[in-house]
């Protein structure tokens, strides 16, 4: 593949002295322009749906910060969605999914085309696609069937993540229905993603941590090495990332996945250990803690000199260990990708 990318030269191994930068939640609230679209859209979920509107937001944070790749403007919850169970977004709350899903609603969640109910994002990445330029690459996206499965079941954000672990033990015939429905619809998702221009593509799993070993294996690992071989198999020049957070020294199990071509670290892992025991496998992305670019300045450019530092002679892509949150100075986001540039 060739390609003017940086990030995407990083899959083919070109180790670069200032390292591509992209931001998870890079479009979103605490950008003005954001706010300004998103007053302008009606609703969230019309956000999503409007592909010139959400192709906007998408592009909005690369041409701002002169970012090396964009995220698509999406959610991770569009495929319940897609899947029939009711969704909506309360200001300030998040996200509500009703009703309740039981093993009765596994039948009619089979028998939907979440391809063909989200076309309208398929419509944003051909746009966004269209928008940048072709040194920018174009990254798409998914849930993990655990973390969509938990909003899923709870109604919405997780509050005790145990009740659904027992939940697990004590209907395992449906938790595995409702994660293998997931997982093939997820894989369908991903495919239109990149047949619409999508150069890569990521999988969120944030509620992986915390699980005991052999429930981390049953509905993370196993699930993400499923989606990743059918994408490699089927898009073999597409990277994929796997950003399960939480899961600590078992991210190696990740990363010998056969599909994984590059793995996001959380703000928690030490950049040590995952210099030693990832990055000479698979391209490591990400680790800086996002709440350091709130008050910005100094303590945020010398954590962001740590990762540089570690990993300077391997490929690596400059990211955060997880997202923005809505409290972040837009000027200070600016201050650290100069930062970088000036330092890598």
């Amino acid at each position: 593949m060739t390609t003017d990318s940086k990030f995407l030269r990083t899959f083919e191994g070109e180790v670069f002295a200032s390292p591509p930068i992209w931001f998870m939640r890079q479009a979103g609230r605490y950008l003005p322009e954001y706010r300004e679209l998103r007053a302008r859209a009606g609703s969230f979920l019309d956000l999503c749906f409007n592909p010139e509107l959400a192709s906007e937001v998408t592009l909005q944070p690369v041409r701002r910060f002169d970012l090396d790749a964009a995220i698509l403007f999406a959610d991770i919850l569009l495929i319940p969605h897609a899947l029939g169970q009711k969704l909506s977004f309360v200001e300030n709350e998040g996200p509500r999914l009703e009703p309740p899903v039981s093993m009765k609603d596994l039948d009619g969640f089979r028998e939907r085309d979440v391809v063909e109910s989200l076309s309208a994002v398929f419509e944003t990445v051909s746009k966004t696609r269209a928008g940048l330029a072709p040194d920018k690459a174009l990254i798409g996206f998914a849930g993990a069937p655990w973390t969509v499965a938990t909003y899923m079941l709870a109604g919405g954000p997780m509050k005790d993540p145990g009740v659904l672990r027992q939940r697990l033990y004590e209907e395992p015939e449906f938790i595995d229905g409702l994660m293998d429905i997931l997982t093939e619809k997820t894989i369908a998702y991903l495919l239109a993603q990149i047949d619409a221009g999508a150069d890569a593509v990521q999988l969120f799993d944030t509620w992986a941590g915390g699980l005991p070993w052999p429930v981390l294996d049953r509905v993370s690992v196993r699930p993400l090495d499923r989606i990743s071989k059918a994408i490699k198999s089927a898009r073999p020049n597409v990277p994929v990332i796997l950003f399960p957070k939480g899961v600590g020294e078992k991210a190696l199990d990740y990363v010998l996945l056969q599909g994984c071509d590059g793995f996001g670290i959380d703000y928690a892992m030490d950049p040590g250990w995952a210099r030693a025991n990832l990055a000479e496998r698979v391209v490591v992305q990400g680790g800086l803690d996002p709440l350091l670019t709130i008050p910005g300045g100094k303590d945020m450019e010398e954590a962001a000199s740590t990762y540089l530092r570690l990993f300077h002679d391997v490929p690596y892509i400059f990211n955060l260990g997880h997202g923005f949150t809505p409290k972040t100075p837009p000027e200070h986001v600016l201050g650290l990708v100069n930062f970088i540039r000036r330092n890598g």
